[in-house]
Order: structure tokens, then C-alpha cells, then sequence
């Protein structure tokens, strides 16, 4: 039952950051989202010995995989049944891999049971569609997010740049053409926050002022259009300042923390154009916008003397 040499190199799902929308798209308007080139593979083999094994050797921050353990084998479950595969039936033995670094906010639950939908498609010689892996993908993420949006295991599946909306139905997405590639430094706060419960936070107060929080999704659905049009345009400068209004927006919501606010600056005084936090909040991940590579060096280099860990992409 076991191939020769599993292809991993197959398996690859992507990482990804939040360019804007974080928590607005929880509320069905667009955000825009891009994938970086960091991946999650994973090896499937059979087992004569019923039940699950899991090998885990995904590059992460500090307790990232010890905070995430029970959460990570639900998603695995959830994501094994949705495919059909009943590890009571027979053993299943997975090995993550790859070099995407897991931290909050990069999206490593969606790369990893999307890894873990295209391992399967291998080991069962099924010819899955990508949508399919998406949708598997979509249901293993429940495992970690209770009511995922469906942008990460999206970005995870097709990679790129992307706009999404969650709708009534199926989520609408589109991917965008690039201009030219769009250079970005992320770094970890190195403090892992329960999306669930900051999600869960958001909501509490939508739902204690009504009229504040209309006033402010509307505010940002203007912005996600023009940034859009920024992106299309490849116009640097304006969806630098767009997402400096966007972390505004998102400090206003109480997601923001002192340890993000305080990489954004850096990272703007250092040379970004642009910086906000990107994903959950409350700690993981910012993002900042670097027309550059001497930029893109120089921001990092800043971001390392506060940051545990800083990562230099691209959108492309």
C-alpha cells in the first residue's frame, strides 16, 4: 500500500497574508488577499494498524503547534472525513513538511489540510478537482476556526492575489493580475491569539453598537475598491497609505495590540510605504508594503531588532 517514493513536491499549499479585510469579511464584503511563495507539504502513507498518526515538521514560532494541537487534530479528522477516509478502517500516517514558518495569521491551518486533500488525491488515485481540494480544505479549517471565511484554504489552493467575498452560497473570488510583483516584510509578534475568540470579540461589539460598526464596514468596503484599483494599477504609493488607513480601521475594531502598533511604526519609519497588521491580531503577523528590494531589506532589517521573526515575500 505504500508507493515508492511519496510525491510531496504535489502536495504543496500555500501560505497567506491579508492585504485588506481581516475581520470585515467575517460581514460578506470583499477582501484581497495574496498568497506567498512558502508552502506546507504532506506525505500520506497507510498503516495495517487502524487510527492516526501524525508527524509534524513544519518550521513554527515558538508553542505555536502546542496551542494548536487539539484544534490541528480536529482539522486533520475533519478533513479526512470529508474525503471519505475512516481512519477507524484503516491506519493513516501523515508527515507535514515545507517551508512555511506556522505562526498566526499566515494561514498554516488552511495550507495544512489542503496539503493533506492533495496527499490523499495522490494516495487514493483520485483526480479531485481544485475546487474539490478547496472544499476539502474549507471543512478541515472548521477544525480550527468554527466558521471559517473560506480565504485561506482559497489562497492555500489556487496561490496568487486574489478577491474574495463570502456570499448566502459559495464565496466568490477572483484572481488578480499583477502589474508587477508586490515586494512585502512580515514579521511575528510571537503571540498566538485565539481567532475564535477575537472573531467571537468583534461580533460582541457589532452587536452592542450597530450604527458604529455600519458606519465603519462601509468606510472600509470604499477602501477594499481602491485598493483594488491600486493593485491593478500597481500604484505602490496609494496602497501603501490605504493600508495604513486600513490598520486604523482595524485598531478601531480593538484587534490591533501595543507589540503590532509598534512593528507598523517601525516598519513605516524604517521606508514601507504602508504597514498594518494582518489575520486574527491581538499578536501574530504585520504586514508591510516595500516597492524595493533595498527597501525591502532595510524595513527587515529594522523589524529584526523587535520582531522574533521576520520573512521577506512577494505577491506575485
Amino acid at each position: 500500500l505504500i508507493m515508492a517514493s511519496f510525491p510531496v513536491d504535489k502536495t504543496h499549499a500555500f501560505g497567506k497574508l491579508i492585504l485588506f479585510g481581516e475581520h470585515f469579511v467575517v460581514y460578506k464584503v470583499p477582501a484581497l488577499v495574496g498568497a506567498v511563495s512558502a508552502y506546507t507539504d504532506c506525505k500520506l502513507e497507510y498503516t495495517a494498524e487502524p487510527g492516526l498518526e501524525v508527524i509534524d515538521n513544519r518550521p513554527a514560532v515558538p508553542l505555536y503547534k502546542e496551542k494548536k494541537m487539539d484544534e490541528g487534530i480536529e482539522a486533520i479528522n475533519l478533513t479526512l472525513t470529508h474525503l471519505g477516509v475512516d481512519t477507524k478502517k484503516r491506519g493513516v500516517k501523515l508527515t507535514f513538511g515545507g517551508d512555511l514558518c506556522c505562526a498566526s495569521g499566515i494561514g498554516a491551518s488552511a495550507a495544512q489540510v489542503v496539503s493533506i486533500a492533495r496527499a490523499v488525491n495522490i494516495a487514493d488515485s483520485r483526480s479531485l478537482s481544485e475546487d474539490e481540494i478547496n472544499a476539502a480544505g474549507y471543512e478541515g479549517e472548521k477544525g480550527y476556526h468554527g466558521t471559517p471565511s473560506g480565504i485561506d484554504n482559497t489562497a492555500a489552493t489556487f496561490g496568487g492575489l486574489l478577491r474574495f467575498q463570502r456570499t448566502e452560497g459559495a464565496p466568490i473570488f477572483d484572481k488578480k493580475t499583477l502589474v508587477s510583483p508586490i515586494r512585502i516584510v512580515y514579521a511575528s509578534t510571537g503571540i498566538t491569539a485565539s481567532t475564535t475568540e477575537v472573531v467571537g470579540d468583534v461580533r460582541a461589539k457589532k452587536e452592542a453598537d450597530e450604527a458604529w460598526f455600519a458606519e465603519l464596514i462601509g468606510k472600509y468596503t470604499d477602501l477594499c475598491e481602491q485598493g483594488q484599483k491600486a493593485v491593478e494599477e500597481g500604484d505602490m504609493d496609494k496602497l501603501g497609505k490605504l493600508m495604513n488607513l486600513n490598520h486604523e480601521y482595524l485598531q478601531e475594531l480593538t484587534v490591533s495590540c501595543k507589540e503590532l502598533d509598534d512593528l507598523v511604526l517601525a516598519a513605516r519609519a524604517a521606508g514601507a510605504v504602508g504597514a498594518k497588521m494582518s489575520g486574527t491580531g491581538r499578536g501574530g503577523l504585520m504586514i508591510a508594503l516595500t516597492p524595493t528590494e533595498e527597501i525591502q531589506n532595510e524595513v527587515a532589517s529594522a523589524l529584526e531588532k523587535l520582531a522574533p521573526q521576520v520573512w521577506k515575500t512577494a505577491f506575485a
